[in-house]
C-alpha cells in the first residue's frame, strides 16, 4: 500500500489539538516518526527528551484547530 504520510502528519497534527494544555502543549502519544516529520516540518518543537507533551509553534496550533475542524467538526 503506499501511504501517503503527510495526511498520517495532518491527521496527527489533528488529534494533538484533543489534547492541548498548558497554552500549546499537546500530549506525545504519536508515533515517533510522525512527531519528527511534525518537527522538521515547523509544526512542533523538539519532541526528543523526557517530556510527556510536546509544544506546537504558533503555526502548528493553528493548523491543528482549523486540521481538527475539517476532519472532526458535523457539518
Amino acid at each position: 500500500m503506499d501511504i501517503d504520510e503527510d495526511k498520517i502528519d495532518e491527521a496527527a497534527l489533528a488529534l494533538m489539538y484533543l489534547t492541548l494544555h498548558d497554552h500549546g502543549r499537546a500530549w506525545k502519544q504519536i508515533d515517533w516518526e510522525v512527531t519528527n516529520r511534525l518537527y522538521e516540518k515547523g509544526l512542533i518543537c523538539d519532541p526528543v527528551g523526557k517530556a510527556k507533551s510536546v509544544q506546537l509553534t504558533g503555526e502548528g496550533l493553528e493548523l491543528s484547530e482549523k486540521l481538527f475542524e475539517t476532519l472532526f467538526a458535523k457539518k
